[in-house]
């Protein structure tokens, strides 16, 4: 935990904004695997951290706007408990490393909402992710679990955005932890790639590394030869000379907060001429995203500069052609880049994406496009120094996405189908880094992972 004079602070922050009313905050319970005492590894609700700091299941808390009043609702153990698990602290000595004196058990919130609810007064809770909270919430507050995302506080969740999304010291501090792992891992895997070895090898190499320090993956593991599948989970296929082994992965500081790198890695150990060329243009478009990246510049604009890169790259290559600003303006590129540049990043990789992409990544002044491609991108708000986020571009060759539009026809003036068809089965290249907006500009966070062709290739060369 940070120290609780941290919890308190942003506690103070956020009944200013709220203003009025009681907000509830449901910890997460424990979730089980197949049966209920062998449960998953144990993640902790990342807004319940950030207010409360308990990393334990079981608890919820308890902020009351009006009269200040803070209280944190948990069980004590058991004797049963302590013959499994061994002694635990009370719930009044973990509510005091977060700075809360007042506590209570699981009953006693119930009656709580009740009694506030009975009175007239705004209750605030955040919409559900998991079923166990949705069926926790409708219990105290009656409402169906259909129902309960509509009824979530739209002030609430305004309030979370606003606080979280601006990163104090500590919490950058933590982020460069995790990118620390995250930089052994990279290490390990370039010296574990080798033609003959399956993906789930590398897989096995990186969790170790996690393993060891005693936290876990950020997220699942993105490890493929099939890069064109932008969110590919499977590590079964074995790797060959001439493929591109895409790795999307992060990892967790002690505290919980997250790193997200991605790199693309020869399995030969060099790119081909064809590899090197489209690398080598996504590398220069992450490069120029990175300069562009100050506070009050729109990250929507970031992601269609970086558009514009790579559909001038691609048609200097020959696979796109025409008036390149009509092309990118049509999306006509998006058949190469088809996601966004980014995502806001902390506690959460996608970072509180359980309160509504919109409300994190967007303005009231600003709303997302329906045009594809331009549709994923979950970060186009103006940028403010304290943000965290994803540089994340990147080219691809997807078969059935490629047979569809060609089928249809589509921007048949700005793509080069017959050109584009011989490189199905490239797969796809994707390099990211983590960047923090500074006061004039930005830094790239954690130590430097190898990322340009001669980089990778030396270090290859050596494993």
């Amino acid at each position: 935990m940070f120290t609780k004079k941290v919890y308190v602070e942003r506690r103070r922050k956020l009944r200013d904004l709220l203003g009025s009313g009681v907000a509830v905050f449901l910890g997460n319970e424990e979730s089980p695997m197949n049966y209920v005492a062998n449960p998953y590894h144990f993640r902790q609700d990342s807004t319940f951290l950030y207010f409360f700091g308990l990393d334990l299941p079981g608890f919820a808390g308890w902020i009351d706007a009006d009269s200040g009043e803070e209280a944190v609702f948990g069980n004590d153990v058991t004797i049963d408990d302590i013959v499994w698990m061994g002694p635990q602290p009370s719930v009044r000595a973990l509510a005091g490393k977060a700075g809360v004196s007042r506590t209570g058990d699981v009953a006693e919130l119930a009656r709580r909402v009740e009694a506030a609810l009975s009175a007239g007064r705004r209750l605030h809770f955040l919409p559900p992710y998991r079923t166990a909270n949705a069926h926790r919430l409708q219990g105290l507050t009656g409402i169906a679990m259909d129902r309960l995302a509509t009824h979530a506080s739209t002030d609430l969740i305004r309030a979370v955005v606003a606080l979280r999304s601006i990163k104090s010291d500590g919490e950058i501090g933590e982020i460069e932890k995790a990118l620390e792992i995250s930089s052994d891992m990279y290490e390990r895997a370039l010296k574990t790639i080798k033609p003959g070895r399956y993906e789930r090898e590398i897989v096995g190499a990186m969790k170790g590394i996690c393993e060891a320090r005693g936290t876990h993956f950020a997220f699942p593991v993105i490890l493929t030869v099939r890069g064109e599948t932008l969110h590919n989970h499977h590590h079964g296929n074995r790797m060959k000379a001439g493929d591109l082994l895409v790795i999307d992965s992060g990892a967790e500081s002690d505290l919980r907060y997250a790193s997200d790198i991605t790199r693309t890695f020869p399995v030969s150990g060099r790119f081909d001429p064809r590899q090197r060329e489209i690398y080598d243009l996504v590398l220069a478009s992450q490069l120029t995203a990175i300069r562009a990246i100050r506070p009050g510049v729109k990250y929507r604009d970031v992601h269609m500069r970086v558009a514009r890169v790579l559909a001038q790259g691609l048609k200097d290559i020959g696979l796109m052609k025409g008036d390149i600003g009509e092309a990118v303006k049509a999306g006509a590129h998006a058949l190469f880049f088809p996601h966004g540049l980014g995502h806001m990043m902390g506690l959460d990789v996608h970072d509180m994406e359980d309160l509504g992409e919109n409300f994190v990544g967007y303005e009231d002044t600003s709303r997302r496009s329906d045009q594809f491609g331009l549709a994923y991108l979950r970060l186009a708000r103006k940028l403010e120094p304290g943000f965290v986020l994803t540089v994340e571009p990147g080219l691809y060759f997807i078969p059935a996405l490629i047979d569809l539009w060609k089928s249809e026809k589509k921007f048949t003036a700005f793509i080069d189908y017959a050109r584009v068809e011989t490189y199905k089965g490239f797969g796809g290249i994707r390099i990211e880094d983590d960047v923090l907006v500074t006061d004039k500009g930005c830094r790239v966070l954690g130590r430097p992972i190898p990322k340009t062709a001669e980089e990778i290739q030396e270090i290859m060369a050596g494993a």
